[in-house]
């Protein structure tokens, strides 16, 4: 039985040096929730161009729910330029202001939320006062609330982060993003455990995710440590790899299933789109398991 799930932030096209892509943290995650069975909604606002109308058309292909997705007259849909390095390894400019910058609170929006068993938001979308306004609404309306914390300097501020972390009932970061914010409200420990405990107690979070690269993830899940160590692939590009690590894990912890089974999960899907162009590569639980288990 799926989980009924509400993304909400930047829907947009990341312009490659030689190609175009639809993506955003937010409908990256939406995807990859929609190909685990879920039942997903998507909030967010596309311009009054083609740009919009194709978006909008490529999420209703995949299944994601589009009632949710406004139309704003003055601004133009998102866009982001991607550069990659020698690794695979992304830097983005992101284009301000965008539709998406613009996200309103439409009782479309708030009975969206209300009536589903998880919301996921990230800080980009809070880069302007219009979407922020809105997200801080819809968290009151959200029974759990997952914070994919996306930090796109210069889009943030410690207390956006700290605002958005309190609110959250679960927080995935990266190790690079974990150390940053440790540091924000106070910690002076080294070790990843220990920020992951220390941001713990400051924001009175039971669930707290920290990815590392290739070298897997740790897992803080009521009270207790889950780790996945990593898998060993060649990189293609890291561009939605994140998101979708997110979105198996969190697909698997609202079913009750073992941790230990969601984040060794969560952690070959992420694997498995970073050895893949693009953000939102096909995968069949074929894929995983012989990744996971070639052997069997």
């Amino acid at each position: 039985m799926g989980s009924k799930i509400v993304c909400y932030g930047e829907v947009l096209w990341d312009v490659f040096p030689t190609h175009e892509k639809i993506g955003g943290a937010p409908l990256n995650v939406a995807i990859r929730l929609k190909s685990l069975k879920n039942e997903i909604n998507i909030i967010s606002k596309i311009g009054n161009d083609s740009k919009g109308e194709n978006l909008v058309a490529f999420i209703e292909e995949k299944g994601v729910g589009i009632e949710g997705i406004q139309v704003d007259k003055h601004h133009k849909t998102g866009k982001v330029t991607v550069k990659l390095n020698q690794k695979g390894s992304a830097s983005y400019d992101i284009n301000f202001p965008r539709a998406w910058d613009n996200i309103e609170p439409t009782e479309e929006a708030i009975k969206m939320v209300e009536s589903s068993d998880a919301f996921v938001y990230g800080s980009l979308v809070a880069r302007n006062n219009t979407s922020k306004e809105t997200l801080i609404e819809l968290l009151n309306y959200a029974s759990y609330k997952i914070f994919d914390v996306n930090l796109r300097p210069p889009y943030y501020t410690q207390e956006l982060l700290i605002e958005l972390m309190n609110k959250a009932d679960f927080i995935k970061f990266n190790d690079d993003e974990l150390f940053e914010i440790s540091k924000y409200i106070g910690s002076k420990y080294n070790s990843i455990e220990q920020n992951i405990k220390y941001v713990a107690e400051q924001t009175n979070t039971k669930h707290i995710c920290v990815t590392k690269g290739r070298h897997g993830a740790v897992l803080l899940y009521d009270d207790q440590l889950y780790y996945n160590s990593g898998y060993l692939i060649k990189v293609v590009d890291t561009v939605g790899a994140g998101d979708s690590f997110l979105a198996t894990l969190i697909n698997y912890l609202l079913k009750k299933e073992n941790p230990q089974k969601a984040i060794d999960t969560a952690c070959a899907v992420g694997a498995l789109v970073a050895q893949s162009e693009g953000a939102n590569p096909i995968i069949s639980q074929s894929d995983i398991d012989n990744f996971v288990n070639p052997y069997l």
